[in-house]
């Protein structure tokens, strides 16, 4: 009986973490959302008023909030697949690189995801000046320019998409890296005795192999894009004219600059149930593939 009951001691720091600090803060959001809580709200409970859906009618209403579900789900669209690609074939290439240098590179290709995003994005904001900024000034000698990188509503979402893609691909790239050199030597082997090149080595051999990986880091990285918050609230506020506005951001706004925190919590149950859509529907896809594959 001890012997049965002593799982349950090792996942109970575990599930109590999880409680503490998911479970019940959705459950509280979810009951926030359904009222008018503001800052007076906090200080005196008495000036909370039950409001039922009108959160939500309202929010499906917002033309602000429309813009930002359509920047995100552009995020998500152009942001995930770059960052999936770029980093399988950064690791791919030090994988299979036969000198010092692709392993130098692996330090500089990872070295953005730990650096603080507030520093990026300041030197990123002087790369993207429109009058003294490096990139302008190198396409001033193609007669190119000058694009107004953030401040031009054609051009900032793509500005903030490649920032963030350079500072993500680094720790993807890890894990693509990880899971490459634990597929068995032999299998390369095998196949360059029967006279495989490295490039079909990798289609038929690599990239086959890193399904599970792939499935991951897709998963991980859609959820990281649709809460994307931090370059657009650092380099834009969400301007101009709410061209890079995300569903996150907006959510900080509501509640912590216009003081609307049933607002903003009904915006974020409807940014969960977006994220778990899309995640249960990746989930099946992957099923699917195994049931197929079996």
């Amino acid at each position: 009986m001890k012997k049965s009951k002593s799982p349950y001691f090792f996942i109970a720091p575990a599930v109590a973490l999880l409680l503490i600090f998911s479970i019940i803060p959705i459950f509280i959001a979810v009951t926030i959302s359904f009222t008018d809580m503001s800052l007076a709200g906090l200080a005196d409970f008495s000036r909370i008023n039950f409001v039922g859906f009108d959160n939500y009618l309202n929010i499906f209403n917002d033309k602000v909030f429309g813009q930002a579900m359509f920047n995100t789900a552009y995020y998500v669209i152009i942001g995930v697949p770059l960052v999936i690609i770029s980093s399988l074939a950064l690791a791919i290439m030090i994988n299979f690189g036969e000198n010092k240098f692709f392993s130098f590179m692996r330090l500089v290709f990872y070295s953005p995801s730990i650096t603080n995003t507030v520093a990026v994005s300041v030197v990123w904001m002087y790369l993207y000046n429109p009058t003294i900024g490096l990139l302008n000034h190198l396409l001033s000698y193609l007669n190119i320019g000058p694009i107004m990188w953030l401040t031009d509503p054609s051009t900032s979402k793509l500005s903030l998409i490649i920032i963030a893609v350079w500072k993500a691909i680094g720790l993807n790239m890890l894990i693509f890296l990880a899971a490459i050199q634990g597929i068995p030597k032999e299998y390369y082997e095998a196949a360059e005795i029967d006279g495989a090149n490295k490039w079909q080595q990798i289609l038929k051999i690599t990239i086959p192999l890193l399904k599970f990986s792939i499935f991951f880091v897709t998963v991980t990285t859609l959820i990281g894009w649709f809460q994307f918050f931090d370059e657009p609230f650092v380099m834009t506020k969400g301007g101009p004219l709410d061209s890079t506005l995300s569903v996150a951001l907006f959510i900080y706004q509501r509640g912590f600059q216009y003081n609307k925190f049933g607002y903003a919590a009904a915006g974020s149950v409807i940014l969960f149930i977006a994220i778990i859509i899309v995640t249960s529907i990746q989930m099946r896809i992957q099923t699917k593939q195994k049931e197929n594959e079996g």
